[in-house]
């Protein structure tokens, strides 16, 4: 049979009760407001050289498997709702291996991203590389290719063998085919992997010397980088355009 609490002890653990329930809904995740701390905890990196420091930090984090999944959390959430101002712009492949977010371990409201089949690009696309830096003032640019690129090596194929591809795979075939060319006169012993960081570097090339964007690139308050994924490694590697 057990002892009867004292009348005064029960008093106290009731009053105990309802303190430590009122301070646990105030710190309810579904009645705090977003703060400063919705931010990313280091601040929106401003220059290129920040930016692409940043970048690679979460890369290397990406590798190591020693991720940090930065502003992903329902106050970022709210935080980004009614504005953004990424710090970067990824041009990348489709690929379903090389998701930007993911591999440079950023999170909501972080990068603007554009994936096109071997990052082919046509006016539509160089407008929504453009819209980041033009609009926002998002320093950094990266176009980035990756190792053993399905859109790079069937483009290869059908220029190599003169055989078109159906639909509009025939576009990408067309937008790659600068690529092809620089990499068949430079040989090497693998062409497809030659031809996918070609495509990086003439890319990059071409962004960073466009109408619009040149002006910025020469005033230092942007960056195009290129870039190429180890898919075997998860490390990137810059080919191009790392702001100093």
């Amino acid at each position: 049979m057990h002892r009867a609490e004292h009348p005064d002890r029960r008093a106290l653990l009731s009053a105990g009760l309802v303190v430590t329930t009122a301070a646990l809904a105030g710190c309810s995740p579904t009645s705090a407001a977003p703060s400063a701390t919705s931010a990313s905890p280091e601040g929106r990196p401003t220059s290129p050289a920040a930016a692409f420091a940043r970048l690679m930090e979460g890369n290397k984090r990406w590798v190591s498997g020693d991720l940090q999944h930065p502003d992903r959390d329902p106050n970022r959430r709210q935080f980004v709702a009614e504005g953004q101002e990424p710090f970067g712009a990824i041009l990348s492949c489709i690929d379903s291996r090389v998701p930007p977010e993911l591999l440079f371990d950023t999170g909501l409201g972080d990068l603007y991203v554009m994936r096109t089949g071997g990052e082919a690009v046509g006016p539509v696309v160089t407008g929504s590389v453009e819209y980041g830096p033009m609009t926002s003032g998002t320093p950094l640019i990266v176009v980035l290719g990756h190792q053993r690129c399905g859109a790079v090596e069937a483009a290869y194929k059908s220029l190599r063998d003169g055989k078109p591809l159906p639909g509009n795979l025939e576009a990408i075939v067309k937008a790659l085919r600068p690529a092809y060319e620089q990499a068949v006169r430079e040989g090497g012993a693998d062409p497809v992997d030659s031809m996918a960081r070609a495509q990086v570097t003439l890319t990059s090339a071409d962004l960073r010397s466009n109408q619009d964007l040149a002006p910025l690139v020469r005033k230092d308050a942007l960056a195009v980088v290129g870039a190429y994924y180890s898919l075997d490694t998860g490390k990137v590697e810059v080919l191009a355009g790392a702001p100093s």
